[in-house]
């Protein structure tokens, strides 16, 4: 399986900053160790014409020159720097990288991605560009050349719910956009996914598992995706500083698990992202991704075995 990791992810922050940016060459790290088999590739950076098929050019080019307002750098959360738009474009070519190793192999992994809040004309929440969207609407045009349509859905578990994503593509019939994340949570104005799961605080794994399985017969029934792109946010956990709910992490894993059932059910490719996490160590969130990327690995290995069957 590949995995596409960079050091450009990692971008320096002021002292103090709360954003947990060591996640990044720490779960690199322990892929490499403990799951040598899975093949670390760098990413390419995503380029104007392929942000711009999500995203306004005007928008992309001030981003790109350092034009944005101190409102719209507040707005992201990190300062900019050509640092943070390399970092941007990163993590957008490689879940672009990622959908098109999952179309090979069945299933491949960005370990970052998942930046859910950027919306066509502004950035928010710690996203700049949003990975799933700009990924989606580039492999639907490359296959429209061969006069097919192509179908992917956003399956977003991360905590907050994807509401860039959700506006980006709330028009495209060709795409399904789930988010299941905390009522109470940012965004504090929620925008429209396909499907919307709202959980109160404080919610653990049984009645966790008890709507995502609810929300994939829903989904099942509507829409038959060629594609699933699989934000696996952390911050559900119970550990995190800004998640608000109580899964464990046994919890967490069976949630990944659930949706790399469906996958496999459905006989499509996924490709992951690593989205949210910032639990109160940043080994837990490490952890937790980690565990994401073993399941990812244990479909892989699975698809293989029955290619060669």
């Amino acid at each position: 399986m590949i995995a596409f990791y960079t050091d450009r992810y990692v971008l320096p922050l002021p002292e103090g900053h709360r954003f947990p940016m060591a996640k990044y060459a720490q779960l690199r790290a322990r892929v490499a160790e403990e799951l040598p088999t899975i093949r670390l590739h760098e990413p390419p950076a995503a380029t104007d014409g392929e942000l711009a098929l999500a995203h306004a050019p005007e928008y992309v080019e001030r981003v790109a020159l350092g034009r944005l307002s101190a409102q719209e750098v507040r707005a992201i959360g990190f300062p900019w720097s050509p640092a943070m738009v390399e970092r941007s474009r990163r993590s957008t070519g490689a879940t672009i990288a990622a959908c098109r190793a999952a179309l090979e192999e069945g299933v491949a992994v960005n370990l970052a991605g998942g930046t859910h809040h950027a919306h066509a004309d502004q950035g928010q929440g710690y996203c700049v560009f949003n990975d799933a969207a700009v990924a989606a609407r580039l492999l639907q045009a490359e296959v429209a050349r061969c006069g097919r349509r192509f179908r992917v859905a956003v399956i977003d578990l991360d905590v907050h719910q994807g509401n860039g994503t959700a506006t980006i593509l709330r028009d495209d019939p060709d795409t399904f956009t789930l988010s299941i994340h905390g009522v109470t949570n940012f965004p504090f104005r929620k925008a429209e996914s396909r499907l919307d799961v709202h959980l109160p605080d404080g919610t653990g794994d049984a009645a966790y598992l008890a709507a995502l399985e609810s929300a994939l017969v829903q989904m099942r029934a509507a829409f038959s995706p060629d594609l699933i792109i699989y934000l696996a946010g952390a911050d559900a956990h119970e550990d995190d500083r800004l998640g608000k709910l109580r899964l464990t992490t046994a919890g967490m894993r069976a949630r990944d698990a659930r949706v790399f059932a469906l996958a496999e059910q459905l006989a499509v490719p996924i490709a992951v992202a690593m989205a949210g996490g910032y639990g109160r160590q940043i080994e837990t969130t490490v952890g937790i991704h980690l565990n994401t990327v073993r399941e990812a690995l244990a479909l892989h290995q699975r698809r293989s075995t029955e290619a060669l069957a």
